[in-house]
C-alpha cells in the first residue's frame, strides 16, 4: 500500500517537473525528490526522508509559483503520513 502512495507522489512530482513555468533549479529539486523515492534497495523511509529533504528546501524557494507550493506541501504531508 505504502508503495502505492509513493507512485502516486512520483506521478505528481513528475507533473510538476514538467511545469515551464517553476524554474529551472526548482524542477531539479523536485527531479531529485522524485529520483530519491524510486531508488531500489534502500528502506522505504530512507528514501521519503531523502525526499522530504529536497522537498522542504524547494517550498522554501521564492520563486516557486503559489499552486506548486501548494502542491508540494500535499505531498510532503502524504509522505510524512506514510
Amino acid at each position: 500500500m505504502a508503495e502505492d502512495k509513493l507512485k502516486n507522489v512520483v506521478e505528481v512530482l513528475d507533473q510538476i517537473e514538467k511545469d515551464f513555468s517553476v524554474p529551472k533549479n526548482v524542477r531539479l529539486r523536485i527531479k531529485n525528490a522524485a529520483v530519491a523515492l524510486e531508488e531500489n534497495g534502500k528502506s522505504i523511509d530512507v528514501r521519503i526522508d531523502r525526499s522530504l529533504q529536497e522537498l522542504d528546501e524547494v517550498s522554501d524557494d521564492p520563486n516557486i509559483p503559489s499552486y506548486t507550493r501548494t502542491q508540494i506541501w500535499n505531498i510532503v504531508s502524504l509522505l510524512e503520513s506514510i
